[in-house]
């Protein structure tokens, strides 16, 4: 996104700051607007002193002076948490705001005045003062609770933020407040004044890891990417994933199939899947709607493209343990990259992480197919399940508009019958549908196939017999014989001729 221009500066573009946070500068369409007043404000932990360090070392990169100012950390503590991401303070002056030990001594206790008279003045004196002399073009300051307990008084506190913000204006810095949000009512002075306000939220889930996400409550005259966006914190800093828009990517302009190697799949599917697509793969636990993804994945590879599969249900060695079993050998393929298999843990990986890994794979990797397996393990991902139909919406609108054909597999609940069910109900949004069923024939269970749906073009009406052995997957001929084969118990029409 392009930075905003000030009417009354011509045609000057406003100067925008990088903050240092990979996916954050996308986030605020671009950056901080340089020489304003920022809040940031988050719970304790959630990653607001990181930020800032981030924020600074961006800035002492460039050769720009910085000053971090504290007054609720130590200079060493600050040290300690950039040891911990493999950071050094190099470049970045850090100015303590602390009292003195001999604040503790009963002569040095104020009597005629009340303190948030003498301290509040002498800490502002000595942060105006460290200003004049460094100059910096980037300030922080951690934490606003310290100063908003020294003012005392709500009004005495606004107007001290609106001096900070007019003293800086002037000598051509950015400023960025931490709020660790601790005061008793949501403090709303220091938002009315800010430039923008970011928020950083910590949600701890009955089972799994802290989720953690923020969102752009306000930015004067800027256009940024609005609702939340989940975040991660790791050695070497917050690592934000931008929610996914699809509305922002071109689609393509042709489609063109992509076929399986199975010449009765492709059949079938009326010639195979369109790039661009997605398609779902429906049906009962072991009915082979895996084996049937992968088998697109391993014939994309063996054209020399690439293939990127996120599988929730099974572990990596038993998805290559299982295709070797098959006769479908992936580990050429793993290793010259053209498939690429990342194993999801559902309670460790947020929902826009996992968004995020697939963009990386389509556009890094240039990944022309993408299986996700499962949505059941998508939905358990998921922390709000009502949402995830509209984030699965703009995920395959995104793929689709990047030509890429998406497979999902959807798994069912029970194993035969006309009461099969599925979690979550993804066909509508689906370009194909795809139906594996068990049925019973014989005395035997069976297995068959068929397409329930394509927008791509016409395909087969018929339903076929479909069987898994250790040469592969194998589509066979169409079912004729029978009636009911959906239900799991069908008829053969021979029998039914004979009644008759």
């Amino acid at each position: 996104m392009s930075s905003t221009i000030s009417p009354d500066e011509g045609d000057r573009r406003e100067t925008v700051l990088q903050v240092g946070v990979p996916g954050l500068d996308d986030v605020l369409g671009g950056g901080l607007t340089a020489n304003r007043l920022y809040l940031l404000e988050g719970a304790p932990g959630a990653g607001k002193t990181t930020v800032a360090m981030q924020f600074l070392r961006e800035g002492a990169a460039r050769g720009e002076p910085v000053l971090y100012v504290t007054l609720s950390e130590t200079a060493e503590e600050l040290r300690g948490v950039a040891r911990s991401h493999g950071w050094d303070l190099k470049g970045i002056e850090v100015r303590e705001m602390l009292p003195s030990h001999d604040a503790l001594e009963p002569d040095e206790q104020y009597t005629m005045f009340h303190p948030s008279e003498v301290e509040l003045s002498e800490t502002t004196l000595k942060i105006l003062a460290d200003v004049d002399v460094i100059r910096p073009t980037r300030v922080v300051f951690d934490s606003l609770s310290e100063l908003r307990l020294l003012a005392g008084a709500s009004l005495r506190y606004r107007r001290q933020i609106l001096a900070l913000k007019q003293f800086f204006a002037g000598r051509q810095c950015t400023v960025l407040l931490l709020d660790d949000m601790t005061a008793m009512e949501h403090d709303l002075q220091v938002q009315s004044i800010a430039h923008a306000v970011l928020r950083l939220e910590q949600i701890n889930s009955d089972y799994g890891s802290s989720r953690r996400r923020l969102i752009v409550t306000k930015y004067r005259g800027k256009e940024f990417r609005g609702g939340y966006h989940d975040y991660k914190i790791v050695r070497g800093g917050l690592q934000v994933f931008p929610r996914l828009v699809a509305a922002e990517h071109t689609p393509p302009l042709t489609q063109t199939r992509m076929a399986s190697g199975l010449p009765a799949l492709d059949a079938l599917l009326g010639g195979g899947i369109e790039r661009g697509t997605s398609t779902l793969f429906v049906g009962a636990p072991g009915t082979g709607k895996s084996s049937v993804a992968v088998q697109f994945a391993l014939a994309a590879a063996q054209r020399g493209e690439c293939a990127a599969l996120f599988i929730f249900d099974e572990s990596a060695n038993t998805l290559r343990t299982r295709c070797e079993g098959m006769g479908m050998d992936l580990t050429p393929h793993l290793e010259s990259g053209h498939i690429r298999v990342r194993q999801v843990d559902p309670a460790e990986l947020s929902p826009g992480e996992f968004v995020n890994s697939i963009r990386v794979a389509v556009t890094e990797h240039n990944a022309r197919v993408v299986v996700i397996d499962s949505l059941n393990g998508y939905l358990n991902a998921m922390p709000d399940e009502r949402f995830l139909i509209v984030q699965l919406h703009e995920l395959l609108t995104y793929l689709g508009q990047a030509g890429v054909a998406t497979l999902l597999i959807g798994a069912q609940h029970g194993l035969i019958g006309m009461q099969m069910q599925t979690p979550v109900d993804a066909s509508y949004l689906a370009d194909s549908v795809v139906l594996l069923r068990y049925f019973e024939d014989g005395g035997e269970v069976r297995q068959a196939i068929s397409v329930l749906k394509k927008r791509g073009g016409a395909h087969e009406r018929s339903i076929r017999a479909f069987t898994m052995n250790d040469t592969g997957v194998h589509v066979g001929a169409p079912l004729r014989n029978f009636r009911g084969i959906l239900t799991g118990l069908p008829v053969p029409i021979e029998g039914l001729q004979s009644s008759s």
